[in-house]
């Protein structure tokens, strides 16, 4: 795992070797154990490097045989060794054993269509000296960051945002639109980040860039192609691509993988199959909050080495400003914060780790799949019915079940956000001040994806949304951007090229079979697990976030910021302390949105005010 940034302009290649080291400075923690440069006319290239595969001969960036291109990556791919030698019987030469080189070679041999033949996760750019062309890509499901900034004739590029801070020709601004919709999906939505003019390269997608032209381009789209070949059958073809999956993420290495293990069943299943050495754990010592005993018994069931730690309320509040800093765009998750301190504890003893994340969106995990016989009978009510219900209940107090009747009023891409929604946007309209309330609405964000998935039924139209909008933008960001806080690289064997083109086939029935989510898949872990574990419900990772905010000090700590002069940029004072005073006197739970609120502010303070005054 390691981290590349890069731009074009006409800064002789000395200048641009001073620019591009402290761009590279700045993500150090990617890559501390080497880094490397390349500058000419017109590009300048660096890269950090966590040395995972090849470690004496895969620094970059490399050259291919004439030095005519040049390549830098970051990620993995798991099928390098088998492409390697259908490239050196096209007559290939290679210098190192690292994937990097594969990667070069085969877009020489390939040109785009290389993209599709690769497996695994990755992000990478390569210039062609000659014709003056960078070329990159992103991976299929986002695993990878990727970012670049595009203003008149300034192109930058990185692998987070904060490396291509350091270019003096780098404008700073608040993408001030990205807020309205944070607030109700919780993290940024839009292919334009919180920095004006950067912009996140979509995942299955590539881009060309010449003489000040950008041009993006998909090169894979998730579709969903339905076969019923039986549940015995569509069984056994699930257990043999995951543990194919897990193998190749296992031993692609030349260092020790350990693996996370909740209590959940993702994590379980992979430390399962496995059986690394050692497992990691994180929880906090309140009731309801802390798996850490599960994960410790079930590592001594598999004979595995558990090392866990409990975090405090006061490291999670004092933890919040670097989160912030390292996800680069303001992410109100609340997991990302025992994520960082998982990774840390993980980087203690290992520099690759194996980790669960993309198993719901694949297989139909998340609760909110299936829908309550309650549900269901209320949505049998005529519409003109349920939208007058919800009319009136929005006017009363809070009541069980008003959520319900107000949600599901609307039309099916109205009501499904995705797996997180924490306000509509009427009560994000209300929260932001004069200038930032607008009419967009999260239909205008969704119809697209919708459109595309309308023929589809319920399950499969939620998991399609997830998979564009909950997966690559919260969850694997934060997986990502915390694990290489640490120096730390995190594998993700559910989301792999060839459970995908398993899953995708799986009908809905088997997938969600009434409440219970994730059935098929639950079945093969069965197989790898005690019962207990393949039919736990799932959890994430708890967070008593709306408890601790009661106490002192944190509540001062959060009203302090509340009421901060840069406040009034984007929020109605009097309304945010509202929220906060009555979540505080028990009139009613806004501890999540307080939590989104508060973590935005921490963002802006970090990249916009801590590094204004120095």
């Amino acid at each position: 795992m390691c981290g590349f940034v890069g731009f074009t302009d006409g800064r002789s290649p000395e200048e641009k070797r001073t620019i591009v080291e402290k761009m590279a400075d700045r993500i150090v923690h990617r890559g501390p154990d080497s880094d490397g440069y390349f500058t000419d006319d017109v590009t300048a290239l660096g890269f950090r490097r966590l040395s995972i595969v090849d470690l004496a001969g895969g620094n970059q960036p490399i050259f291919n045989e004439d030095e005519s291109k040049v390549i830098v990556f970051n990620g993995e791919i798991y099928n390098h060794k088998e492409l390697r030698v259908g490239l050196e019987e096209k007559g290939h030469i290679f210098k190192t054993n690292a994937d990097t080189e594969v990667i070069l070679h085969g877009y020489e041999e390939y040109g785009c269509d290389l993209f599709d033949k690769l497996r695994g996760m990755f992000a990478f750019v390569i210039y062609d000296k000659a014709t003056g062309e960078l070329v990159g890509a992103r991976d299929y499901f986002g695993i990878k960051p990727f970012y670049y900034y595009k203003k008149d004739d300034v192109f930058l590029f990185a692998s987070e945002i904060k490396g291509m801070l350091e270019h003096p020709d780098f404008v700073k601004e608040v993408n001030r639109s990205a807020l309205k919709m944070y607030l109700v999906f919780q993290y940024s939505v839009f292919e334009e980040t919180f920095f004006k003019n950067v912009f996140k390269l979509k995942p299955g997608h590539y881009f060309k860039y010449k003489d000040g032209v950008l041009e993006t381009k998909p090169y894979f789209e998730i579709e969903y192609k339905k076969q019923d070949l039986g549940y015995d059958e569509h069984r056994r073809q699930i257990k043999e691509a995951l543990e194919n999956s897990i193998k190749y993420h296992q031993i692609t290495a030349d260092v020790e993988v350990g693996s996370y293990l909740s209590g959940g069943v993702d994590s379980s299943y992979v430390v399962g199959v496995a059986r690394p050495d050692k497992t990691f754990t994180v929880g906090f010592d309140v009731q309801g909050f802390n798996e850490t005993e599960l994960a410790q018994e079930y590592s001594e069931l598999c004979g595995i080495n558990n090392y866990r730690r409990l975090i405090t309320k006061q490291e999670f509040f004092d933890a919040l400003p670097r989160v912030q800093y390292h996800t680069d765009e303001p992410e109100a998750n609340l997991s990302a914060v025992p994520l960082l301190f998982l990774s840390g504890l993980a980087s203690e003893k290992v520099k690759v780790v194996l980790s669960g994340e993309g198993s719901d969106e694949m297989f139909g995990g998340y609760n909110e799949y299936p829908e309550t016989k309650g549900v269901k009978f209320y949505l049998a009510l005529p519409g003109g019915l349920r939208r007058g219900m919800a009319k009136i209940a929005k006017k009363l107090p809070h009541f069980p079940g008003k959520n319900t009747i107000i949600k599901y009023s609307k039309p099916f891409c109205e009501r499904y956000l995705g797996h997180a929604q924490i306000m509509d946007e009427e009560e994000a309209n209300r929260i932001l001040c004069d200038d930032l309330k607008d009419n967009i609405t999260t239909t205008d964000v969704l119809r697209p994806y919708y459109e595309k998935v309308k023929d589809c039924d319920d399950v499969l139209q939620k998991m399609y949304i997830d998979m564009h909008f909950w997966l690559p933008q919260d969850i694997l960001l934060k997986a990502d951007k915390m694990t290489m806080a640490n120096s730390l690289e995190l594998r993700v064997p559910f989301l792999d090229k060839e459970v995908w083109k398993v899953a995708s086939r799986v009908p809905s029935k088997y997938l969600v079979k009434g409440m219970r989510t994730k059935s098929i898949f639950r079945d093969v872990a069965d197989e790898a697990m005690p019962a207990d574990w393949s039919n736990r419900r799932k959890l994430g990772f708890p967070v008593p976030f709306s408890k601790w905010v009661l106490e002192e000090p944190f509540f001062s700590r959060v009203k302090e910021a509340f009421n901060k002069p840069e406040v009034d940029l984007f929020f109605d004072r009097a309304v945010i302390n509202k929220l906060l005073d009555d979540h505080h006197k028990g009139v009613a739970n806004n501890g999540r949105k307080i939590y989104n609120i508060y973590t935005f502010l921490i963002w802006y303070n970090v990249y916009f005010v801590e590094e204004a005054n120095g």
